[in-house]
């Protein structure tokens, strides 16, 4: 037994790794494994809400995502679809795919400020937290012994989706953490800046977000988000160096036109 716990933490060790900033991480599963683990939970999704047949927003909404894909090496045509509810919210999976609910076209007003949303979750994908998520969960509910076999059991498999971050879509709660979310603030700010996309605008839309928030936050300490007020100090420290980044792409010509 105690050899075998022994394999086991050695394993979870070997597994380590680091996030693009540096921060620790634990991944147990494979690029694979995660990969067919999006591409299974965006075709449940797709089947279970409504995808708008708004050619000109589905078309804007591809345009945007189009010119932040553009910077990632390597990455090929992301499938992106929109669905036709009053949700204030957008996702992305492993395996390139990025869901953008309408209702939040309502409070992201402009084209860089819905490049800050999907941005910051394309920067989920690329800093592998879906893969520490649903790692972190395996180790805590069913062990390592079981996390290789873990994708493959249908009863794991809500638990594994809302471990990806679609807790509302699943019915779980279990958003990332705040390291993550601070770390995809960062890498989503670089990324649309890369892009073409003012950032400043994440902070315009993270106004307009607190804005249209119905009803009392929770207590930041009682919440693994930042409450808005952090998350806009938060991405305004950042604002001069991705401003920085993003006079650069304009001047190399990266210019997005994606108007609705």
């Amino acid at each position: 037994m105690r050899a075998i716990l022994l394999a086991l933490i050695l394993g979870s060790l070997a597994a380590c790794t680091q996030s693009p900033t540096g921060r620790s991480q634990v991944l147990l599963f494979s690029e694979n494994d995660m990969q067919r683990l999006g591409e299974q939970s965006f075709s449940q999704i797709k089947e279970q809400e409504n995808i708008s047949n708004d050619r000109n927003l589905n078309r804007y909404v591809q345009c945007v995502t189009d010119s932040l894909v553009t910077e990632l090496s390597g990455a090929g045509q992301w499938e992106v679809v929109l669905f036709d509810s009053e949700q204030a919210n957008a996702f992305a999976l492993p395996g390139g795919k990025v869901g953008v609910y309408s209702g939040l076209l309502k409070i992201a007003n402009t084209q860089d400020q819905l490049a800050a949303v999907i941005g910051h979750e394309i920067a989920h994908v690329l800093a592998r937290h879906s893969n520490e998520r649903v790692s972190r969960t395996q180790i805590t509910n069913i062990g390592l012994s079981a996390a290789d076999a873990a994708l493959g059991q249908s009863g794991l498999r809500q638990p594994a989706m809302a471990a990806l971050g679609l807790g509302v879509q699943v019915g779980y709660l279990l958003p990332y953490g705040r390291e993550q979310e601070a770390e995809a603030d960062r890498l989503g700010l670089q990324l649309m800046a890369q892009a073409g996309f003012d950032p400043q605008q994440a902070v315009t839309l993270w106004r307009n977000m607190a804005a249209a928030e119905s009803g009392p936050q929770p207590p930041e300490l009682l919440s693994t988000h930042p409450s808005h007020g952090t998350r806009i100090q938060g991405l305004s420290a950042l604002v001069p160096e991705a401003s920085n980044i993003y006079m650069q792409a304009r001047a190399q010509g990266r210019r997005p036109a994606c108007g609705r």
